[in-house]
């Protein structure tokens, strides 16, 4: 099966063309040029036309557990979570509309990051908040990074040459957005993400988690609406707030190496948040038997995960004195280290492909009409 499969991440649209659970093609977009139209999508869906099928990722689904395969009613239900993911809900919606214009004839599915965290406890969903409010059940930590999470706990699992199921390890997703997911033998159980992709960690440009009362009392003496001050989260934080470049890491570090004091600063949070939130994440595990980080700065800054590492030795967590070579699954421990601590180059496009075969092989009818040999039944196993 020839999937499509289009992500709108939080610095870039990428497309990638994944053929029976191989990709065999991979192209990016800067975002600031696929939000100015639809040029992007279209590009790709020009560059590989030949397709059964196209899926999306969308960063927040709701109360979705799987993929769905999107048609109007779908789009119209996941446009009213915008306001719950405002950086990327609005692309994804604009990706998914394109396609439909463009290729009509095509299924399209959509992946939701937040399906991953289904399975968090009551306690670690749960707000301390008045029952009124949460009696629902839609206020409550949907979690985000999901697609992301799982492909790097396959991946890791198969790194330690053991089963998905039978290990418990912390999942850092490092990239623009940052988050620290707990998985207990497969299973998501915490993750410092919440109700949107704001809280936890410190980000390129969105906030983390800041004290309530703190945003209460700005709203009230600036004054500020409710608007300005999601903008001011979402857009206006973070390393760039604190720092004053564009929240890009790599200009951080470059500012920070010209003796640019805020820069310095800001980085020094950056790191101090996101080891607190491993730190957090690893009381949800019975025991810790590895530090997964994925995502581009995992990607392709070695050095800094290397430093942020070098700090998480309170939970047996040590880095090998070498920096691995960016672009590959490793090891970054010692083999005998009693914590594996490994670096996972994110496959997103791997995992959302195979979410789109596992919902369009139980449809029966719904594949492209041209590709009358693809088979029925349970997707194949990757």
């Amino acid at each position: 099966m020839r999937i499509l499969t289009l992500n709108p991440g939080s610095s870039s649209l990428k497309a990638s063309l994944v053929e029976n659970g191989v990709a065999h093609g991979w192209a990016a977009w800067d975002l600031a040029d696929a939000k100015a139209d639809s040029r992007a999508v279209r590009d790709a869906l020009e560059r590989w036309p030949d397709l059964d099928a196209v899926a999306v990722r969308f960063v927040h689904g709701g109360a979705r557990k799987t993929p769905v395969l999107l048609d109007d009613a779908q789009l119209t239900a996941l446009e009213r979570l915008v306001p719950l993911a405002p950086v990327h809900q609005p692309l994804s919606l604009v990706i998914a509309r394109t396609v439909r214009k463009v290729r009509p004839d095509l299924p399209m599915v959509a992946c939701f990051d937040t399906a991953f965290h289904a399975t968090l406890p009551e306690a670690a969903a749960h707000y301390p908040l008045p029952r009124a409010w949460t009696r629902q059940n839609r206020l409550h930590r949907y979690g985000f990074h999901g697609l992301s999470c799982q492909y790097a706990v396959r991946r890791a699992a198969e790194l330690l040459g053991r089963s998905a199921s039978a290990v418990q390890l912390l999942c850092c997703h490092v990239g623009a957005g940052v988050s620290v997911t707990a998985v207990k033998n497969g299973r998501s159980v915490d993750t410092s993400m919440g109700f949107t992709p704001l809280e936890g960690a410190v980000m390129a440009t969105r906030s983390g988690s800041v004290d309530p009362g703190l945003l209460l009392h700005v709203m009230a003496t600036a004054p500020m609406s409710p608007e300005e001050m999601a903008d001011a989260l979402n857009h206006r934080s973070g390393l760039a707030g604190m720092s004053g470049t564009s929240g890009d890491l790599r200009a951080v570090l470059a500012a920070m190496a010209a003796g640019d004091q805020d820069a310095k600063l800001a980085y020094q949070v950056y790191l101090h948040r996101l080891r607190r939130e491993i730190g957090a994440a690893a009381m949800s595990l019975d025991r810790l038997d590895a530090v997964v980080f994925t995502g581009g700065v995992a990607e392709y800054q070695p050095e800094v995960i290397h430093e942020l590492t070098a700090g998480l030795a309170v939970l047996g967590v040590r880095a090998g004195d070498a920096l691995a070579p960016a672009g590959e699954d490793c090891l970054l421990s010692e083999p005998d280290a009693a914590v594996a601590v490994l670096r996972v180059v994110p496959r997103e496009d791997l995992e959302i492909a195979r979410g789109a075969e596992d919902v369009l092989s139980r449809q029966g009818g719904v594949l492209h009409p041209r590709r009358t040999g693809i088979r029925a039944g349970r997707a194949r196993s990757w």
